[in-house]
């Protein structure tokens, strides 16, 4: 998830002075001790103001150090992410309560169909409940997932909404129950040929107990990840047919949108080359590249026009995003280029002239370069056009 924030104006309240306060002090500690004493001070603010909704003096502390540049705009970010993702419990008659955390298990997926979100019937969901509890969370967790596929259209949009999901799926999760969520109330899905989907869900452990498997003294992240992607994939297959998929590691849910983000790129890449592949009859090999950087006021995104051959139609295209601290010194255009080759694409040509940030005027979807150095609209062979979701991604 891109954390790069837009210059706005925005009003400071004494509740964002003392989050800008306490991260900068944070930021400026040279102990564990003092780490800690600033970080419960933030806790409790960041707390209150998620209770209160408050999201405008959380982005008015974030603009403000993003903006001053150091160490304090990553401190606070940190910690608001966590304070909406995760929560401490206290269990009456106990001292030592729950720790509650918000997972998601990402999914990588293309199709030429529709990719398939929405609710999740009983039976898959039971079986995807037996394959996280044996291969992904540690023996003695309550959890509970949400009864959805989320698409990232339907993720929540701000730290205030994370933090309500959080604490929707806890009060089932603690009981080790699931939690059903109302379709109506969901945003649309729009249809790209590759995408990702979500599970998400509060994983509950006693404090300071291990969440995930591999806390555990004989567990392991690289097995857990395969296990999850053998096992748990069977299951997933009745979730999403007539897809090609990769599941990947469940975990925190904002660690799990980030990697999912990263992971994505490379493969909407490889995705777009299969997908040429089979529905044109054509190998990797007949395929070109067309690489160029896309500017609003900054560099924003590299766009990758494919044509057949050496024509100079536009077939298909795929946009490959900027994420947290990445700009024009980091050598992106490099990582697509081996990306494609590594699919098989021989031909790849690297545009250096900048871009407008332009999307066509009658259906929306990007315009992606031509060999002639033209942003053009992606036009498939009419007679496969049917086949294909109305958006490209």
């Amino acid at each position: 998830m891109k954390r790069s924030r837009f210059a706005r104006r925005t009003k400071q309240t004494p509740d964002t002075e003392a989050l800008i306060h306490c991260a900068t002090q944070l930021s400026l500690s040279g102990s564990r001790l003092e780490d800690a004493f600033w970080e419960h001070r933030l806790q409790g603010i960041i707390d209150r103001l998620l209770r209160g909704q408050d999201e405008a003096a959380l982005n008015a502390a974030l603009d403000h150090l993003y903006a001053s540049g150091g160490r304090a705009y990553d401190e606070l970010a940190d910690l608001v992410e966590s304070c909406a993702e995760s929560h401490h419990h206290p269990l009456a008659g106990s001292g030592a309560g729950q720790d509650v955390l918000l997972f998601a298990a990402p999914v990588l997926a293309w199709s030429r169909y529709a990719i398939p979100s929405g609710t999740i019937n009983a039976e898959l969901l039971a079986m995807l409940r037996v394959q996280l509890q044996a291969h992904v969370f540690a023996a003695d967790v309550h959890f509970g997932l949400a009864d959805f596929m989320f698409s990232p259209d339907q993720l929540p949009q701000s730290y205030c909404e994370t933090a309500a999901l959080r604490e929707k799926l806890a009060k089932a999760a603690l009981h080790g129950r699931d939690t059903r969520l109302d379709p109506v109330q969901m945003p649309e899905t729009m249809n790209f040929l590759s995408d990702t989907r979500y599970l998400i869900g509060v994983v509950c452990a006693a404090s300071g107990a291990p969440l995930f498997r591999w806390q555990e003294t004989d567990g392991s992240r690289n097995e857990a990840l395969k296990q999850w992607r053998n096992q748990g994939g069977e299951v997933l297959r009745g979730l999403l047919p007539a897809c090609a998929f990769d599941a990947l590691l469940p975990q925190s849910f904002h660690a799990a949108i980030r990697e999912a983000d990263r992971a994505s790129r490379p493969y909407s890449l490889r995705s777009a080359v299969a997908f040429l592949q089979t529905t044109l009859n054509v190998p990797a090999a007949n395929l070109r590249a067309v690489v160029a950087p896309y500017y609003d006021r900054q560099l924003e995104e590299y766009r990758i026009g494919f044509t057949l051959g050496d024509t100079v139609e536009v077939i298909h295209g795929v946009v490959w995003p900027l994420l947290e601290h990445e700009d024009e010194a980091v050598d992106l255009p490099g990582q697509i280029e081996a990306v494609l080759r590594e699919a098989g694409v021989r031909e790849v040509m690297v545009l250096d002239h900048r871009f407008p940030l332009e999307y066509c005027d009658d259906c929306g979807a990007p315009l992606y370069p031509n060999p002639e150095g033209e942003p053009v609209h992606a036009e498939l062979p009419e007679a496969e056009e049917e086949a294909m979701p109305r958006h490209l991604h």
